[in-house]
């Protein structure tokens, strides 16, 4: 339903932005200016978002259309409506991504001697050898299961590649049908040796599907096969749980994960293009499928695994050049591992808490290592004998994680150790339920968040004793603690040492742990209690600063734009004069530069080699701006249902640099992308005469020139040089 008093046109429906964000992912793939492994990995990634995708989203329409709701959304579309447009745009991608596999990736990865061969294009050296492999490794693995009166339709897992086989028998002369699951445990681009082959390619692999059908006669003794086709499952995994009935939520987590597993109904079945009527039949008849859940496909099933292809490249120019970012400047001297290995003389080395003292830090990742920043702060925490507590929010954390590590060490060190674990983070609930266990083996308090909210926020506090008495640090960031995604996320931290920062974290983690309901704020903006509010009060002190001919400007940066409240007060701050310029990486149900509406808003969205996942609100205030980074975005689930923190940037310095990056992502001409009043997006188009601006490839030159320079001021270089030299093809 459309907010009061706009009409539903003036809304994109969220799923068909989302797609077109999805499509913005494929269209990196299909880039030939992107580096050929690239290519593979962001064909990966849009594989890998599609699959999320009708887990949570498609599955949560279907469950609509079954409960027989007909609330319909922003756009006016019922649910029925919105799964039949789904198909609809999704199948043009779907071929798009399969012609660009066959026709150009295999083709041109074998010109730079990567063969990626199907099952018939191996020599009889290499049939051998796959023979061999499929004997040896993957024979014992497989578990053929025969469906027929005696053995009911199998269960097919989420996510699994299948094999369909038609059996005839040699004594009836009946055909049968049986199931043979391709396994997760084996690599499913298997590398062949490299001296089978007389071209000697630097790598040579065949698909496990293909090695297992041309030996699955092995499966089938005294039966003749006569056919084989791949199919692939995607099934609910949204995960339910009753919360409020639930006296350990640990355990309702876990059992909601079992059923999840066992009883998500199928929201997609993917075939083979090449497969018989009668065998899809069989397959929509065994699954419960309805024909708008069934999609042909035209080449391998599940590219996804197309990760498996890229890592470790045999012929790195066929990737991103390498980024490893650099030791943070202020944080130089305030290095352990520096001290112990020597090269920082024991007089120069200062504690991460002096550097804090001295002024708020900003971290930008992966530009900035996290290891050096987030990860140092903790480990000096856990060690230093001064400091009495550290309280940290876990949302998504990595299967190794030496945050965890120092928690544990704080607790052995006597200090009080708080964690909050978010049980509820989605697809990452049996990992978090892990963490949880180990940290309350090693006597760390951990909780489990606010009844009824998912608690998104990624906040650390320390308390630490000091001459003057009890001081308050703070990290407050937009991204996981999680140390492998820092590698290629981008996202903003503040370290800071503010009074009210340290005593609004303190009542925070307060309401984390009682029953306390804090109602304000000194400092942060924490939803579900102010953030609204206090969003939507900023957008109405632009339109009266518009009013007062004091220029109103609001410029932010997200993931995603779709609460219809936040939307309706940017079209009227646009109506009121009001310049809006928007970086939103993924869904927008705003519509940009349509006259009347929005003609002085303009939205943009970043795609490239690192996945833009920073939130930066900048707000005008008729020459005095007010700044913020934090957790949340412009959704209802962050505003409304989620414990979410943003924090004010008041250093000038540091509220510079996050202007200076604002404008270097509006700038970008190179991988960019700007919506049309239509709601289509297009790439931002460059003149004749103008030079190339990647932001994130500026942003890396900028870091990679400024690493070891010592000056913990240092000023973003593409403040001065508008016009970067175009290196769009990095490979």
């Amino acid at each position: 339903m459309a907010a009061a008093g706009l009409s539903a046109s003036t809304f994109i429906n969220r799923e068909r932005s989302w797609i077109q964000f999805n499509q913005r992912v494929l269209a990196q793939a299909l880039n030939p200016r992107t580096p050929l492994l690239e290519q593979a990995r962001f064909s990966a990634i849009f594989s890998n978002n599609l699959d999320e995708f009708f887990m949570v989203r498609v599955a949560s329409l279907k469950s609509q259309v079954e409960a027989g709701v007909d609330q319909l959304s922003l756009d006016g579309r019922s649910p029925r409506q919105q799964l039949l447009d789904i198909r609809e745009q999704l199948n043009p991608l779907l071929q798009q991504q399969q012609h660009h596999y066959k026709h150009y990736l295999v083709p041109t990865l074998r010109e730079h001697s990567v063969d990626v061969l199907n099952y018939a294009e191996l020599n009889n050296r290499q049939k051998d050898w796959t023979t061999h492999y499929f004997q040896s490794l993957v024979f014992a693995v497989l578990t053929p299961l025969a469906v027929d009166s005696a053995h009911p339709f199998p269960f097919i897992s989420n996510l699994s590649l299948n094999i369909a086989v038609l059996i005839k028998d040699s004594e009836t002369g009946g055909h049968q049908f049986a199931r043979v699951k391709v396994p997760r445990s084996l690599p499913r681009f298997v590398d062949l040796p490299s001296g089978l082959s007389e071209l000697s390619p630097v790598r040579t692999v065949v698909l496990l599907e293909e090695i297992i059908a041309n030996n699955i006669d092995m499966l089938f003794p005294g039966t003749m096969v006569t056919d084989h086709y791949f199919f692939r499952v995607t099934r609910d995994a949204d995960l339910e749980y009753l919360e409020l009935e639930a006296d350990d939520l640990l355990q309702a987590i876990e059992a909601s994960l079992r059923k999840r597993r066992l009883e998500g109904r199928v929201v997609r079945l993917e075939v083979d293009e090449h497969m018989p009527q009668e065998v899809v039949d069989q397959l929509m008849q065994g699954m419960v499928v309805e024909e708008e859940d069934l999609y042909r496909i035209r080449g391998p099933l599940g590219l996804d695994d197309l990760f498996c292809l890229t890592t470790p490249p045999p012929q790195p120019q066929l990737r991103y050049p390498p980024h490893r970012g650099r030791l943070p400047p202020p944080f130089r001297r305030a290095q352990k591992s520096l001290l112990a290995d020597g090269s920082l003389p024991q007089e120069e080395f200062e504690s991460v808490f002096d550097v804090i003292r001295r002024g708020d830090v900003l971290v930008y990742h992966p530009y900035d290592l996290f290891t050096s920043s987030v990860e140092e702060f903790i480990n000096q925490a856990a060690d230093d004998p001064d400091v009495l507590a550290i309280k940290l929010t876990l949302y998504r954390l990595s299967k190794e994680s030496a945050i965890v590590d120092a928690l544990e060490r704080a607790s052995e060190n006597g200090k009080q150790v708080l964690a909050l674990v978010e049980l509820k983070a989605r697809f990452d609930e049996d990992n978090n339920i892990q963490w949880a266990r180990q940290l309350e083996r090693a006597g760390v308090h951990v909780v489990y968040g606010v009844l009824g909210y998912k608690t998104h926020t990624k906040v650390t506090l320390v308390v630490r004793k000091e001459h003057q008495g009890v001081r308050s640090y703070a990290h407050i960031g937009t991204g996981n603690y999680n140390a492998k995604t820092s590698r290629f996320y981008t996202d903003l931290g503040l370290f800071t040492c503010c009074p009210m920062i340290g005593q609004d974290l303190v009542e925070l983690f307060n309401y984390f742990t009682g029953y306390g309901k804090q109602q304000c704020f000194r400092k942060l903006l924490v939803a579900p209690v102010t953030l609204r509010d206090r969003m939507e009060a900023m957008i109405q002190r632009e339109i009266k600063h518009a009013n007062t001919q004091r220029g109103g400007h609001i410029r932010a940066k997200m993931n995603s734009l779709v609460d219809p409240s936040i939307i309706q007060a940017l079209y009227h701050a646009s109506k009121a004069g009001v310049r809006i310029e928007l970086v939103v990486r993924g869904m927008c149900s705003l519509r940009a530069g349509v006259p009347g509406l929005s003609e002085h808003v303009r939205v943009v969205s970043i795609i490239g080699p690192f996945l833009e996942h920073s939130r930066i609100f900048w707000f005008g205030n008729g020459g005095k701006p007010e700044v913020y980074i934090g957790s949340a975005d412009w959704m209802t689930r962050n505003l409304d249902r989620r414990v979410e923190c943003l924090t004010p940037i008041e250093d000038p310095l540091l509220r510079q640099k996050l202007e200076a990056l604002l404008s270097l992502y509006l700038q970008d001409n190179s991988g960019a992308w700007e919506m049309g009043p239509d709601g289509s997006y297009r790439p931002v188009p460059r003149r004749q005469d103008e030079a190339g601006r990647d932001a994130q490839l500026v942003l890396i030159q900028h870091w990679q020139a400024t690493q070891g320079q010592g000056d913990p001021s240092d000023t973003m270089a593409w403040e001065s040089d508008p016009q970067a030299e175009d290196r769009q093809t990095r490979g």
